[in-house]
Parts: structure tokens; sequence; C-alpha cells
């Protein structure tokens, strides 16, 4: 009773597993070689079986898939390589009613340059769409600023019909949004209601930092209004239904995600922030200059972030998405230990508290991929390879960057089975497999009881019965150790211990004597060792 009267009085987020899917690589009905969201509806059974609550859908809208569905053409409809309004409604109600609520990726950003508000805005400074967009004028050649895309060069672009610039933060084919006009802002909420009125169950909301930007200050993220307009659309919006609303801000810190996930609901419930996820690069450049993840730095991070957003905000948990590598391959061994190390990885996510995020195939433990550069599709990465092969870099060195980091490494299709294609698609995937799905498929690994996929499903089911991974506090151990993430989770009854060992030799724990009458609630080894020495990527949790 107690048990059950904690979780009453939580948001059903703050109890939630949350799903990522990336339509066009998760399952195709069609046989086209594009994911769709027929293939969603068809695969609902697996994710019911592993036990999650949500799933966030990255972008289905109509898009000329410049970015892969984050140029948006058209807000109020879906792409057709996936379908249409009658197969989004299908998955909606066909989810729902196996306890499975859909998140939107909502990209408020940019829009496409074919959105026919940019097709308008682009005619003349006078059309009623030019505001928009964010313009600057200039002389062709001579930019506004210095200011870069993230998918290399300027983040101007040229309209000789307006004599002016358009701002691109990402993208050409991406020109930003200008918040700063109320008539933007209102098309915008009704699009959002329109979708509220659909039946989704939240948003994830891409870059939402950058919204409230302030290019002639040269300022991106958190911009002085970042927060007046997330407040107002919040109250205009989220505030209608009982939603879910996570926002992408690289920018963020604790501090400010007090704000973000304020528990007075006026902003979002919860932020992805990237602290974690920016270690293993040289300080001060970008993504694809690599560096050793400095062990010790990585559990100051995401303890800090533990204790100070606890009590005052919420933590999204996750260890990869459709931008980032697969973790088993970038902080684990996806070699000899990848089961082990992958089951590690989950052990230490879904100790924490905060929503954690399973993104598709991590719960097979999918790897990275490395391919021949004509193989790869994803924008950022291609336009990686151009520049950096102009600026002398060796192709070794540029491919090294690429194999560690690039965003198709979380983007081959879903390893189904060992059959063709694996099981994705009975035509021609859009990207190639990664050729180990004969060995790693969700058919192999639901019958096996030692897989990753069920180690995953015990951990999202423990999740749901053990409150004190919701609401107790954290505590980091063994601060100064190299090779141990160990920590305590603790409410007003319960006591969880987590241990994880992030190398491959034996390693000493040295608090085991005061949690060996404990009860072993996980352990990513077929059975609990002798847990004083924890053997190689070895995570156990114990309760007292």
């Amino acid at each position: 009773m107690q048990n059950q009267e904690k979780r009453q009085n939580k948001k059903w987020w703050q109890q939630a597993v949350i799903y990522q899917i990336y339509p066009r690589s998760f399952y195709d009905s069609n046989s086209d070689g594009i994911g769709d969201l027929q293939g969603i509806i068809a695969k609902l059974d697996y994710l019911e079986e592993l036990g999650i609550d949500a799933i966030w859908l990255s972008p289905v809208y109509r898009s000329p898939q410049d970015d892969n569905g984050y140029d948006i053409s058209d807000y109020q409809d879906i792409d057709p390589i996936f379908g249409n309004l009658a197969d989004m409604d299908a998955l909606i109600e066909a989810a729902g009613k196996k306890g499975i609520r859909i998140i939107m990726d909502l990209v408020l950003n940019h829009t496409s340059d074919e959105h026919p508000w940019f097709k308008e805005a682009r005619k003349s400074r006078e059309n009623p769409y030019h505001d928009y967009y964010v313009w600057r004028d200039g002389t062709e050649g001579e930019y506004p600023n210095t200011l870069t895309s993230a998918f290399c060069g300027p983040a101007w672009e040229w309209v000789p019909e307006c004599g002016q610039y358009y701002l691109h933060q990402f993208s050409v084919k991406q020109p930003d949004l200008n918040w700063d006009n109320p008539k933007l802002r209102e098309e915008i909420y009704n699009m959002i209601n329109w979708w509220i009125d659909r039946g989704v169950g939240g948003f994830r909301l891409d870059v939402i930092d950058l919204i409230g930007k302030e290019p002639d200050a040269m300022i991106m993220a958190e911009g002085k209004m970042l927060h007046p307009y997330i407040k107002e659309m919040s109250e205009r919006t989220f505030h209608r239904a009982d939603l879910v609303t996570v926002g992408e801000a690289w920018s963020a810190t604790p501090e400010r995600a007090w704000s973000y996930s304020n528990p007075d609901g006026s902003e979002l419930s919860m932020v992805f922030q990237f602290e974690h996820m920016t270690l293993d690069q040289e300080p001060g450049k970008s993504k694809w200059d690599l560096a050793p993840l400095p062990f010790l730095k990585f559990k100051q991070v995401l303890s800090k972030w533990q204790t100070n957003l606890y009590n005052k905000g919420w933590n999204s948990l996750f260890l990869e998405n459709h931008d980032l590598p697969r973790c088993v391959s970038r902080f684990g061994n996806d070699g000899k230990y990848r089961q082990e190390s992958a089951k590690m990885l989950a052990t230490l996510l879904f100790g924490m508290q905060g929503t954690p995020y399973i993104y598709q195939g991590q719960e097979l433990g999918m790897t990275n991929v490395m391919f021949d550069i004509d193989e790869y599709r994803d924008i950022e990465l291609l336009n990686l390879y151009k520049e950096r092969k102009a600026l002398g870099y060796s192709e070794e060195e540029i491919m090294r960057s690429i194999y560690a980091k690039g965003r198709d490494n979380a983007r081959t299709p879903m390893q189904w089975s060992e059959a063709a294609n694996a099981g994705f698609s009975e035509g021609t995937p859009w990207i190639r497999c990664n050729p180990n799905y004969t060995v790693i498929n969700a058919e192999e690994e639901r019958i096996n009881q030692g897989s990753v996929f069920n180690y995953y499903k015990k951990l999202v089911a423990l999740r749901k019965s053990e409150p004190v991974l919701i609401d107790g506090c954290y505590e980091l151990l063994c601060a100064e150790d190299e090779r141990l993430f160990a920590y305590t989770r603790e409410n007003a009854a319960d006591k969880v211990l987590v241990v994880c060992n992030f190398s491959d030799a034996d390693v000493t724990f040295p608090m085991y004597d005061l949690w060996n009458d404990g009860e072993v609630l996980a352990c990513n080894y077929a059975a609990p060792g002798n847990c004083g020495t924890l053997r190689p990527y070895e995570a156990v949790m114990i309760k007292k």
C-alpha cells in the first residue's frame, strides 16, 4: 500500500520507460527499403513484451528528407514514405490499447525551405510570411557575421529576390524560424494543439534551446527570450493534456534545467542534456576531434546531474539516440565483452533517477559500423568528410572519426532476425545493414534468457516494482576509482547499491562487506559471483 501511494504521487512519465524509434530504420512493411508506420504497428507486440510505456517517434511529417525528416515541409501531414494520417491515427490507437503512448518529435527551430511559409517568405521582403524567418541585409558574398552551420560552412544563405541572407543553423535547406514574430508562434501553437487533439502522449522538442536566438549578438542557445517563449508555448498547448515534454538542449546546465523541468510544470517535463556526451572529444573542439573518455569526469558529470536536479527538476537518462553512436561501442566493449558491457551500461542507466530512454536496438546491444564512405547517408557526416578532405586531413584520420561518432552508426536497420536484410525489409534497405545481424538480432535474443534483450526487460520491470529507483536520493561511491562506477539510491524504506566495472579486468569493490547480505536485484553475469571482486564489465544491483 505504501509503494502504491508513492506511485500515485508521481507523474506517469516519472515512472515510465520511453523507447525511441527512428522510423525509416525500424521495420519496412511494404518492401520499399524504408521503415514506416505500419511497420511500427506490426512490432508493437515486441515493444509490449519489452515493457516500455511510450514511443518517441523521430519525425514522420512531410519532408524532402534532406536531414532525414528534421526538415519539415508540412507539420500536419505524414510523409508518404512513412504512410499517411490514417496510419498515424491507427498507430496512436493500436499503441494506446497496449498502454503505450506516442511522443511526436517537434522541430520548432527551423523548417524545410520547401515549407509553404518559406516559399512565400523568399518572394519579397513585403510578403506576409517573410518575417516568419530570420533575415539580415547584406551584400552577396559578404556574410552578416561569422556564424557557422552545425553541418559545416556559413550559417547564412543569399536570396537575390530579397537582397538578403537567411539564417540556417543546420542545412542550407533548413531556414531558421523567427520566434520573435507572434503570428508565427500562434501558427505553431495551433499546430501543436491539432496533434494533441489527435491523441498524442507528448512531444520531444528538437534543439529547443535555439529558438530564442540572437544572431546579431552571436547568441544561438539560451537567448534572453528562450524561457518566456517556452512558458508561453506550454501554457497555450501542453497544459491542455497529461503530456510528457522533453527538450533537446545541448547548452543545458543543471541550473538551467531547474527552469526547463521545474516541478511547477511551467515549462517542460525534462530536458536532454549532453554534458556527458561531449567528454570524449578534445576540449573546445568538435565531436569529430576524438579524445579518450575521462572516466572520473564522466562519473562526476552524471553524478552532478543526479544530485543537482533532485527535488528541483527531472533527469532524462540516455546513452545513445539517433544522433549518437552506439553506447556499447562507445563506452563498453563491443567485441569479447559485448553482452556483458551492454548489460552493464543498462544497469548504470536504469539505477539512476530520471526517465530512462532506450534507443531502438540498444536493447539488443547493437554496435557501430565501419562502412566505406559511399555507403553512408548522413548529411552531417558527408559534409564533414568533404570539409576535412579539403583541409588536408588524411583519409585514415577522417574515417576514424566517422567510425567513432558518425550518426549513421545508430541509423542502420533494426536487426530483427538473421534473414536477409536483418529481417528489416524484403526490398533494398535505404542504408546498408550492420553485417553482424546474423549474430545480434531480436529473434535470437528473445529466446535466449541470458540475452541483452531479456536483461533490459528485467530492468524495465524493476523500474516498475522498486519505488526507490524512482524517488531515492543519489550518492556517488568510490569517486576516485578509475574503473568502478558505484552509487546508492535511498528513500525512507529501501537502499539500493549499483556497482559497474568499466574495465576488462577483475576489480575489487572495497565496500562489499556492507552489502553481502542484501538482495541481488540484477546481475549481468549468469550468476552473481563474489561481488567483492567484480569480473570484467560486471554490474550488480543490490537492495537492503
